[in-house]
């Protein structure tokens, strides 16, 4: 698929087919997530593959929409800050570089016609209950993955005038 394609095609899934996911296509998307760009290369990031069947309540303790754990699989992708390239005025990059490795899973899989959607709001304290995540470690963001059971909802974005300025502010 063409990339213009490919980012236009993918939505934010919040109904899922309960059909599993194939291991190769688990395998090809976690691959995407690992040659992610991160500054000076450092990867200070971790995923969490979640199956959900026998777990959907205690998975709705951490974000309780009903999509959430309807889908076979949940990514978590947790930041590890020890681990972060800092630039030379203090800005740790750590939480810029899961996001990047989180975004090359999403398309990844979205290429693959697999569905995800990002979710930056959820319960902190239960998802480092549940799945025992340690306190040096951030769950930054999930999201679910699986076979879209919908349709994508038209997309309200920006114009490029907007977001764009050029040669200085």
């Amino acid at each position: 698929m063409e990339f213009r394609d490919l980012i236009q095609k993918r939505y934010s899934v919040r109904n899922y087919k309960s059909e599993p996911i194939e291991d190769e296509k688990l395998q090809i998307i976690l691959e995407a997530a690992r040659l992610a760009p991160t500054a000076h290369n450092k990867q200070p990031f971790q995923l969490l593959v979640i199956k959900t069947h026998g777990k959907e309540e205690e998975l709705k303790r951490i974000y309780p929409a009903e999509f959430f754990s309807k889908a076979p699989l949940i990514i978590c992708a947790c930041a590890l800050p020890e681990e972060g390239w800092i630039r030379n005025d203090g800005k740790n990059y750590t939480e810029v570089d899961t996001t990047i490795a989180m975004d090359y899973l999403i398309l990844a899989a979205t290429n693959l016609g697999l569905g995800t959607c990002w979710i930056a709001r959820f319960n902190l304290k239960a998802a480092r209950e549940i799945l025992n995540i340690p306190e040096n470690v951030l769950p930054l963001i999930f999201s679910p993955l699986g076979y879209p059971n919908d349709e994508p909802r038209l997309k309200q974005r920006k114009r490029i005038d907007e977001l764009v300025r050029y040669e200085k502010w």
